[in-house]
């Protein structure tokens, strides 16, 4: 995959990956928006509700308060008989209508202390309607003489009408104005009266009330109510016949948001969830496409290194067999020597190559028995640093122990152990530019030994740190050929080390040498 077509698939998968994130975001707070204009709305309605019901029960009080009064007093003072006489004649069927209204007017002459007026009476009446219907048949009687016989009568004896109660109620709605309004409503009855039309309306939430009077508040309200525009439900209290009113009906709910949040809140859960398995699985899919990318370039690397380290010992190969082939070299059997076992070691040389990739493809499929036996670090060491002592003469460099470890003995095997103190010295020796300059310390740590392998090498960057362990990587310096190697040592190094229970990390900083640090626990 080309590196414009990679860049622009994941441009792509981030993009619709933020509008995913966008629209769950966009859905959450919509459907918040919803269920809190549906809470308004059935706020509201309660509120309308509440307050209706309290007015009615004032008028049913002063209109009890006013029959209690009436029955008190008993007779009336006066009376009057309003009526209305209508007569009809039906000729075809010999029959005759007569209807009939009449309106009684009782005055009481009720005090009016009653209501505390100024004036000294107040005109309280009684209205009770009449109404009656008589049809009759006309007939003949045995002497000839015209007779009506009734066939049928209806009577009705009624209270007010609709007018009358209408004028009844305005007049105590204008008297119930002047009263203080504790007087009008009581806490009880507002509290009583929410919590059932809020129950009602399947709304089971904590709310405060008051009741204010042109904006300022007054002592009908709960204990812990509190002006809030975000929280608050107004509705007006106490209407008279024009709509006005002084008087508003304030509702509050301290835990609204939490309310309306709660409600929604498993469907927001499950939208969270599936949002962050897909970022999960997105960012997965990138790392793996970009550790697949980085392979890919590793395993070339690999291969170009693998090849140029075969090329060299097999074209050394053809020269010294070419060279034998010689008859006059052929004579020389010091030469035939020389070039036997220049063969013979570039041919060892291949095959370590070799066995290096078979032992990380054992560990990795766990196919490689390693069997361990109690042995001395420091043996250990010595003998490695035995397999490297010539290549750092060579480059006249120098390795120092400095064994300060008072028990050494550690269970382990000893082929896989020195080879992976081999590895971490001829990783010193390789990069180290001038002549290798290697100490090597060890000391005891509670029940552990620690050794370290400390060089005065090129170094390495943090970000080379954080890989090193890794199969198949090494730190490109230009030339990937100018350090020999496939990228295998360490990663060998950290499963064997690893199979013995213990642990391997390095310490380094650019152009100050690395420090290596293996811990094994003691026997």
């Amino acid at each position: 995959m080309s590196k414009k077509l990679f860049v622009l698939l994941v441009a792509l998968m981030s993009l619709s990956l933020i509008g995913i994130i966008f629209v769950q975001g966009y859905w959450i707070k919509t459907a918040v928006d919803d269920k809190e204009e549906q809470f308004s709305n059935s706020v509201m309605q309660v509120l309308k509700s509440v307050s209706g019901k309290i007015e009615r029960r004032e008028i049913e009080d002063y209109s009890n308060k006013y029959l209690q009064l009436i029955d008190s007093i008993g007779e009336f003072k006066e009376a009057e008989l309003r009526q209305i006489l209508f007569i009809d004649k039906d000729e075809e069927n010999n029959e005759m209508f007569i209807y009939s209204h009449g309106v009684l007017e009782e005055d009481y002459g009720i005090s009016s202390t009653f209501f505390d007026s100024e004036s000294d009476s107040i005109p309280i009446k009684n209205f009770n309607s009449k109404r009656r219907t008589i049809i009759v048949k006309e007939g003949i009687d045995i002497d000839g003489k015209t007779k009506y016989t009734p066939s049928e009568r209806i009577e009705k004896i009624g209270g007010m009408s609709a007018i009358d109660k209408a004028h009844f109620e305005t007049y105590f709605r204008h008297y119930a104005k002047r009263q203080p309004i504790r007087e009008r409503v009581s806490d009880q009855e507002i509290q009583l009266l929410l919590q059932r039309e809020l129950s009602e309306a399947g709304i089971d939430l904590n709310f405060e009330y008051g009741v204010y009077d042109n904006g300022l508040a007054t002592k009908v309200r709960s204990r812990d109510f509190a002006l809030s525009e975000s929280t608050r439900y107004k509705v007006p209290i106490f209407v008279d016949e024009e709509g006005k009113t002084d008087f508003d009906l304030l509702v509050t709910f301290p835990k609204k948001k939490k309310f309306l949040i709660s409600s929604i809140l498993g469907m927001a859960l499950l939208s969270i969830i599936f949002t962050l398995i897909i970022v999960i699985a997105y960012s997965g899919a990138i790392h793996q496409l970009i550790r697949q990318k980085q392979i890919s370039e590793i395993k070339t690397d690999f291969i170009n290194n693998m090849t140029h380290e075969f090329k060299t010992p097999i074209a050394t190969i053809n020269l010294a067999l070419d060279a034998i082939q010689n008859p006059k070299i052929l004579e020389n059997r010091e030469k035939v020597r020389q070039y036997l076992q220049m063969i013979r070691d570039e041919n060892k040389r291949m095959h370590a190559q070799v066995e290096n990739v078979l032992r990380i493809s054992k560990l990795e499929k766990n196919q490689l028995e390693i069997t361990k036996d109690a042995l001395d670090i420091h043996d250990l060491i010595e003998e490695a640093i035995a397999h490297i002592s010539l290549m750092v003469e060579n480059r006249g460099g120098y390795i120092k122990t400095h064994f300060e470890a008072e028990q050494s003995e550690v269970l382990a095997n000893e082929f896989h152990f020195t080879n992976v103190l081999v590895n971490i010295l001829d990783n010193a020796i390789k990069y180290s530019p001038d002549s290798p300059q290697i100490d090597v310390y060890t000391e005891t740590v509670k029940n552990s030994i620690l050794i370290k392998v400390q060089d005065q090498g090129m170094g390495m960057s943090k970000a080379v740190l954080k890989r090193i362990f890794e199969k198949f990587y090494r730190e490109h310096t230009g030339n990937i050929h100018n350090v020999k190697g496939h990228g295998l040592g360490l990663a060998y190094v950290k499963n064997i080390v690893e199979d013995h229970q213990g642990v391997v990390y390095v310490e380094s900083e650019k152009d100050k040498g690395s420090t290596f640090f293996i811990k094994l626990p003691l026997i």
